[in-house]
C-alpha cells in the first residue's frame, strides 16, 4: 500500500527533501542541509516539523463527557481551564501504555493529539470506552505543524499577530486568512515553540511565511536528536503497551488528585508501583567514550549481567557526546552508577544521568 502524503509533501521536495516511510506516511528524514545543521539551527533559530501524521481527535462535549474521560485518562479534567493542555496517556488495566498524548480542554468539548502509528488504534479503543456515546472526530483536513526554537516565538508573531501572549502548554484560536487556526505553546525539542492546527488547502502558504520570516524546515532525523536531548520519549521505543507511566519515570504526569480517586485504567497496578517500587525503571546514559549505543544494546552490570537495555541513542549536537536513555534494573538506577554497554560484541563503560541531557527553554513566564 502506498504511504500517505501530507499536504506539505510539495514544499518539502522543494526543499530537497529526503523522504523515508514513517507510520504509513511519506515523510521527510532530512533535508539539504544535513541533521546535525538542522538540529543546531533549531536550538539557535527556529525550525519547523510537519507533524501532520499525528492523530487530531475531537471529542465533542454533552452531558457527563469530564466524568467519562476521567474514566480513560489519568487526569484531573474537573480542573482544567478552558484552552489549557495536558500530557496523559492512554492505559489498559495493567497500566500498559497504548499511547502518550496531550489533551487540550477547547470551547465544545476536547482536542487530543495522538502519535500517528497509535491513532486509529487509539480513536477505537476510546470510542469503545466511552461506549460509543460522543461524537468523534479523527480530523483528516487539518495539518499539524511545529515551530521550535528560541526565534519561534518572533517568527510566528510576524506571521500571524497575537500567539506569543499563550503560556507554555496553553492554546486559542487565531485568525488566518479569514479562517480560525488553533496554535497551542509546548514544544517536543525542549525549545519554546508553537504547535498550529490549519486546514490543508493553507498550510502551505503558511509554512511558506513562516520560512520567509527565517525558519527553516526540520526532518525527522533532528526531531528526534533533540527530543531525546530533551529526555523525552519516543512512543514505541522508550514506550510501549509493556512499560507502564511509573517504570518510564512519567508519573509526574498522573494528577495527585487522580492517584487517590482512581477509576481509570491501570490505577491499581500504578498506585503498588508507586508504593513499592518497580522491578526496572527509565534512565539517562552517557557512554564514557565517543560510542553510540543505539536501541536494544544491552546493559551490563560490573559484575558482567545483564540489567537491562537501551531503547534511544544517539549523538547529541548541542551537548557535543554520545547520549541514551534505557530501562535498568530499578537497583541500579541511581546517578553515576558505573554500567557497560554491549556495541558490536564489546562492552564499552557508561554511566547512569540525569534527564534532560540538555536544559529544557520552554518560556512558562509568558505574558
Amino acid at each position: 500500500m502506498e504511504n500517505i502524503k501530507t499536504a506539505l509533501y510539495n514544499l518539502h521536495q522543494k526543499q530537497g527533501a529526503k523522504f523515508v516511510p514513517f507510520a504509513g506516511y511519506e515523510m521527510p528524514i532530512q533535508y539539504s542541509d544535513g541533521i546535525i545543521e538542522e538540529h543546531k539551527f533549531t536550538r539557535s533559530q527556529a525550525g519547523i516539523f510537519d507533524v501532520s501524521h499525528m492523530g487530531q481527535l475531537f471529542i465533542k462535549d454533552r452531558e457527563k463527557l469530564v466524568e467519562n474521560l476521567e474514566k480513560i485518562f489519568p487526569i484531573d479534567l474537573q480542573n482544567i481551564l478552558l484552552n489549557q493542555s495536558k500530557y496523559s496517556f492512554l492505559m489498559n488495566q495493567e497500566a500498559g501504555i497504548h499511547d502518550d498524548l496531550i489533551i487540550t480542554k477547547v470551547k465544545g468539548g476536547f482536542n487530543i493529539i495522538l502519535n500517528a502509528a497509535c491513532k486509529n488504534q487509539d480513536f477505537e479503543v476510546i470510542k469503545k470506552l466511552l461506549n460509543n456515546r460522543y461524537e468523534m472526530i479523527l480530523h483528516t483536513e487539518l495539518s499539524l505543524i511545529a515551530i521550535q526554537g528560541p526565534e519561534a516565538v518572533n517568527i510566528i508573531e510576524k506571521t500571524i499577530k497575537g500567539p506569543s501572549s499563550l503560556k507554555f502548554m496553553n492554546g486559542n484560536l487565531f485568525k488566518y486568512l479569514d479562517t480560525d487556526i488553533y496554535i497551542t505553546r509546548s514544544g517536543y525539542t525542549g525549545e519554546d515553540g508553537f504547535e498550529i492546527s490549519i486546514q490543508n488547502e493553507k498550510v502551505e502558504v503558511f509554512v511558506q511565511k513562516l520560512i520567509d520570516n527565517g525558519a527553516k524546515m526540520i526532518g525527522l532525523g533532528a526531531r528526534d536528536t533533540l527530543r531525546l536531548e530533551a529526555g523525552l520519549c519516543l512512543y514505541g521505543h522508550d514506550i510501549n503497551i509493556k512499560t507502564t507511566p511509573v517504570e518510564a519515570n512519567l508519573k509526574w504526569a498522573i494528577s495527585k488528585k487522580r492517584l487517590i480517586s482512581g477509576g481509570f485504567p491501570g490505577h491499581e497496578r500504578v498506585n503498588s508501583q508507586i508504593e513499592s517500587g518497580t522491578k526496572k525503571i527509565r534512565v539517562g546514559i552517557t557512554p564514557e567514550n565517543r560510542i553510540i549505543a543505539r536501541e536494544k544494546t544491552k546493559i551490563y552490570n560490573e559484575e558482567n549481567k545483564v540489567i537491562g537495555e537501551i531503547t534511544s541513542g544517539t549523538f547529541g549536537p548541542s551537548v557535543q557526546k554520545p547520549i541514551a536513555m534505557g530501562y535498568v534494573d530499578s537497583e541500579f538506577s541511581n546517578i553515576d552508577i558505573k554500567i557497560f554497554l554491549e556495541v558490536r560484541g564489546k562492552k564499552y563503560p557508561a554511566k547512569v544521568c540525569k534527564l534532560p541531557f540538555y536544559k529544557k527553554s520552554y518560556v512558562k513566564g509568558a505574558k
